[in-house]
C-alpha cells in the first residue's frame, strides 16, 4: 500500500487496492462503483453491474473502510462521477479507464518489488482465501464473490486449505 504513491493518485490507487482485496471485487466492478454504492455505516457495497449484469450487496471489514476513507474524502473535491475517476484534465470526474487502472496497479507492484507477474484478480483470490481461512462458509464466500457456480468458489478457495502434517497437528494440540 505504501507503494501506491502520494497525493490524489496515491489515495485513489490505495482505495482501488482496498476494494479489490478487502471486498473481493473484480476490477470492472470496482471501476463502475459510485459514491452512493458504498455504505460505511452498514459496512456494505452495492455492486450494481457484476459479471453477467447481476446485482449483489457485499460486505467489507472495518480495516477496509478505514483505508478507503481517505480516498472517499478526497473524491469529494472532484466533479461528480464514478468513485474511481480520472483526477486531472478535461475528463476529471469521468471513468478511470480499466487499462490505466491496471497500469497503475502494475507500477505499484513493481515499486513494491513484487517478483511474480501481478494481476489485479489475485487480490480477489486473496480475499476468498482469507475468508476461507477464517472459517467463513463456502456459500457465503460464493455470494460475496458473485459466483453462480459453487464449484468455481471451491476451486478459488482450495489454496486456503493448509496441508496436514504431523507438526501442524502437534502445534494445534498445544493451543
Amino acid at each position: 500500500m505504501r507503494s501506491a504513491g502520494v497525493g490524489l493518485r496515491g489515495e485513489r490507487l490505495r482505495g482501488l487496492i482496498v476494494v479489490l482485496w478487502r471486498a473481493g471485487l473484480r476490477i470492472h466492478e470496482a471501476l463502475l462503483l459510485t459514491e452512493h454504492d458504498l455504505d460505511p455505516r452498514r459496512g456494505s457495497i452495492v455492486v450494481r453491474r457484476g459479471k453477467g449484469g447481476r446485482r449483489r450487496e457485499i460486505g467489507m471489514d472495518d480495516w477496509g473502510w478505514e483505508h478507503v476513507t481517505p480516498w472517499l474524502e478526497a473524491r469529494k473535491t472532484l466533479p461528480y462521477g464514478p468513485l474511481f475517476c480520472v483526477i486531472e484534465g478535461s475528463r476529471a470526474g469521468g471513468p478511470w479507464p480499466t487499462g490505466a487502472a491496471r497500469a497503475a496497479l502494475h507500477r505499484a507492484a513493481a515499486r513494491a518489488a513484487v517478483r511474480r507477474r501481478f494481476a489485479p484478480h489475485q487480490l480477489r483470490h486473496a480475499h476468498a482465501i482469507e475468508l476461507a481461512r477464517e472459517g467463513v462458509p463456502i456459500n457465503i464466500i460464493q455470494r460475496q464473490l458473485g459466483h453462480s457456480d459453487l464449484g468455481v468458489t471451491s476451486v478459488t478457495c482450495k489454496a486456503s486449505t493448509p496441508p496436514k502434517s504431523s507438526t501442524s497437528s502437534i502445534a494445534a494440540g498445544r493451543r
